[in-house]
């Protein structure tokens, strides 16, 4: 259905649109649409950078020195009952 439209269409739907709206109207709409499309690119901007400011700081992942938890000594009463079970 679409397909079908030619220039004529266009310039006729564009001619409705502006009677039926006002030129202040459609004007103003164009400038939202146009502030809209300005802060979607710095949004795609600043996450971009913070992506490239991620992977250029190299964090350290090694992990920390713990107390291992099988070198620690077993209460005695425990390790009687786990023998005798």
């Amino acid at each position: 259905m679409l397909n079908n439209i030619g220039l004529p269409g266009l310039l006729l739907i564009a001619v409705v649109v502006l009677v039926l709206f006002g030129r202040g109207k459609i004007s103003s709409l164009m400038g939202e649409v146009g502030r809209g499309i300005t802060a979607f690119k710095k949004g795609v901007d600043d996450g971009s950078k913070d992506i490239e400011d991620s992977l250029s700081d190299p964090k350290d992942v090694t992990p920390r020195e713990h107390e291992d938890v099988a070198a620690r000594p077993v209460d005695a009463d425990v390790a009687d009952k786990s023998r005798h079970s």
